[in-house]
């Protein structure tokens, strides 16, 4: 019998590291963690570490590691614990690592997911920060070290899953029309605009069918996670920004679709379970079980299908117009998306108020080349800064 592929888990204590586990749990003679990862969640990432008994584990700073290697040691663990973005690089590219689930929500995941890629890993990509922040770059590393990147959103895996085998030469060769990325539309798609400004972090947050982080969750409440979509597809399927058309798609049973020119359109279905592309993308090509239920057309009954309005997700536009004018403006994006919803999720600025900063670092930041990691890294401190000033010059 062959060893378990060893698996390292960057970002364990999230939605999707405890799905990525409990799949491995699984299938114990298949796979087994190799490394975990976690940042504020370092009591779970202890209960996880004595559960699945990793050889690596990382935490954000010296004291939490001190605290954490003491505990396990007086559980009888040898697992060594790492500290920082060192950390996470090392268990990222470890020799003796085959797949990395790359889970760390935001900027932060961007260099561990890199140093994956670099080394050639199996990278299970949840991390759409990484391709949004330096698609051009981190598409540029996969080809030159062979990596095997399997994509784990939902949607951008439902698309690799209708796609034939040989879509690297381009969309037209191998005749798809249009990518459908599909959206829930989050918890505001039907509230009275006018009520938009006075929503709560806790509403924001209460998706109707996914149970995601809170960063994440509002993302999906603006649709900015939809953009940050739009722009990791183009990166990952080789697509223009006018051949993704965005969906809603209020059940999100069908995860997205894929639009021939012979009128043939391909869809992905499936419980909103995200151990089900987990399972996908570790067994590829092959299948396994992922503990999902197997979907019940009867119980779904419907599916319906709308138009994004930009009015209402100005998000969507915004992340549009990145993508379309490409170098620099998608990391800025980000960038500037993630310190407005930090401010949003600490009752700084109103909801709506996460596009008005956004829209004012991409008009105020003028995007350039992106030919080096450093670019990117400059690239997003300045929108960020930007970002920054925003909130002083409002008083926030």
């Amino acid at each position: 019998m062959s060893q378990p592929q060893r698996i390292t888990v960057l970002g364990a204590t999230g939605s999707i590291g405890l799905s990525t586990l409990d799949v491995v749990a699984r299938h114990p003679d298949r796979y087994q963690a190799f490394a975990l990862s976690g940042f504020s969640r370092l009591s779970e990432l202890e209960a996880l570490c004595l559960r699945h008994r990793p050889e690596f584990a990382v935490v954000p700073d010296a004291d939490s590691a001190r605290h954490l290697q003491g505990g396990l040691l007086a559980a009888g663990l040898q697992t060594r614990v790492l500290v920082g973005e060192e950390g996470l690089c090392e268990i990222a590219a470890h020799p003796q690592v085959d797949a990395v689930m790359a889970a760390i929500v935001g900027a932060a995941g961007l260099k561990p997911t890199l140093a994956a890629v670099e080394a050639g890993k199996r990278v299970l990509l949840a991390n759409k920060e990484a391709l949004v922040m330096s698609g051009a770059l981190f598409m540029q590393a996969v080809r030159k070290s062979g990596a095997v990147l399997l994509p784990i959103d939902s949607e951008h895996n439902a698309i690799f899953q209708c796609l034939p085998r040989d879509y690297s030469r381009g969309l037209a060769p191998v005749g798809v029309r249009r990518i459908l990325l599909t959206a829930s539309g989050g918890p505001f798609r039907e509230m009275p605009l006018e009520q938009l400004p006075d929503v709560s972090p806790e509403q924001a947050c209460a998706h109707p069918n996914w149970s995601m982080g809170r960063k994440i969750s509002v993302d999906s409440a603006s649709m900015m996670n939809k953009g940050l979509e739009l722009i990791e597809a183009c990166w990952l399927f080789d697509a223009r920004p006018t051949q993704v058309e965005v969906v809603i798609h209020p059940q999100s049973v069908i995860h997205s679709l894929v639009d021939y020119v012979d009128g043939s359109v391909l869809a992905q279905l499936g419980n909103p379970d995200m151990r089900t592309p987990i399972a996908h993308a570790l067994a590829w090509p092959e299948r396994i079980d992922s503990g999902v239920s197997p979907l019940d057309l009867f119980a779904v009954a419907r599916l319906d299908f709308q138009a994004p309005d930009e009015g209402r997700f100005p998000c969507l536009r915004l992340a549009r117009q990145a993508a379309e004018e490409g170098g620099s403006a998608p990391a800025m994006l980000n960038a500037a998306n993630e310190v407005a919803v930090a401010a949003f999720l600490d009752r700084r600025i109103r909801f709506t108020e996460i596009a008005s900063i956004i829209d004012e670092v991409l008009n105020r930041e003028a995007a350039s080349a992106v030919e080096t990691l450093d670019s990117v890294l400059q690239a997003d401190a300045r929108a960020r800064a930007a970002a920054q000033q925003w909130l002083v010059r409002q008083g926030r």
